[in-house]
């Protein structure tokens, strides 16, 4: 499978063009937006503010990226923006909803089948194939006897989305026979799977090399371009950064500036 060069500039600014015009359209609310976020973690009698009143808004279809010092609350806030964790404070709407105050099963819902993840570390579960390990979350959505009676539908979308990250020819190896690449692309076709409208991503490139690291990131951004996917990202890589539409920098828990435009929308 090919994927868009970093290196082209005619074909980089005509695909920016479209996508900024895209995201300019679209109008309304943010898709996701988070108001007075904070956070502290307990240290046995000691607690530690990591987040101190964070507003952050994300429009539909931006590509944005976090950036900051290690324990700055990068990874904190993404946590919290996809309901893996509660803030001690503030809330979070996506689609104009409310999400941060839902019971378990409801925020179970919305990361099953509105949102997206992934990791720097791929958790993969090492007993099951690629194509098994893409369809956990609709095994996971549908219980056993929904799925069995959906599986063929299933395993379309999930070979489907195995072909759009390159790997239709890796369906059924393990994720010890994979690269670590591989791994990471797996990782992303199972976030896909439930044709998420916004993707989360920690550090997605932080396992691996410089030159697989920036497939990644071409792979992020053509699914960005491609499917109008809204894609938030956690990064150390300022240049990885700057390649997205927008950067957000967070200092000792608060953001920094918010107003940093990255290359995608230089133009």
């Amino acid at each position: 499978m090919s994927h868009p060069s970093l290196a082209e500039p005619v074909r980089r600014r005509a695909r920016l063009s479209a996508a900024a015009k895209r995201r300019a359209g679209s109008g309304g609310e943010p898709i996701l937006a988070a108001r007075n976020l904070v956070k502290s973690y307990r240290k046995g009698a000691i607690e530690v503010p990591v987040l101190k009143g964070v507003d952050l808004d994300v429009g539909r279809g931006e590509f944005l990226s976090i950036v900051g010092q290690s324990g700055s609350g990068k990874s904190t806030l993404l946590h919290l923006l996809g309901t893996l964790d509660a803030p001690d404070a503030g809330e979070i709407r996506f689609e104009d909803r409310r999400i941060d105050n839902l019971p378990s099963r409801a925020r179970d819902a919305v990361r099953n089948q509105h949102v997206g993840m992934i990791f720097q570390f791929y958790h993969l579960l090492p007993e099951l194939t690629t194509l098994e390990n893409v369809l956990a979350p609709r095994m996971i959505a549908d219980g056993v006897l929904r799925y069995w009676r959906r599986r063929r539908e299933h395993v379309a979308d999930a070979k489907e989305v195995l072909e759009l990250v390159g790997l239709s020819h890796r369906l059924e190896h393990k994720p010890r026979e994979l690269s670590g690449g591989e791994m990471q692309r797996a990782a992303i076709a199972r976030s896909l799977v439930a044709r998420p409208t916004l993707l989360l991503a920690d550090e997605p490139t932080g396992n691996l090399d410089q030159k697989i690291g920036r497939e990644i990131l071409a792979l992020l951004q053509s699914l960005n371009e491609s499917r109008n996917l809204t894609i938030v990202m956690v990064t150390h890589d300022q240049a990885l950064a700057r390649e997205t539409d927008r950067i957000v920098r967070l200092a000792e828990g608060r953001v920094e500036q918010n107003a940093e435009c990255g290359m995608r929308n230089a133009e």
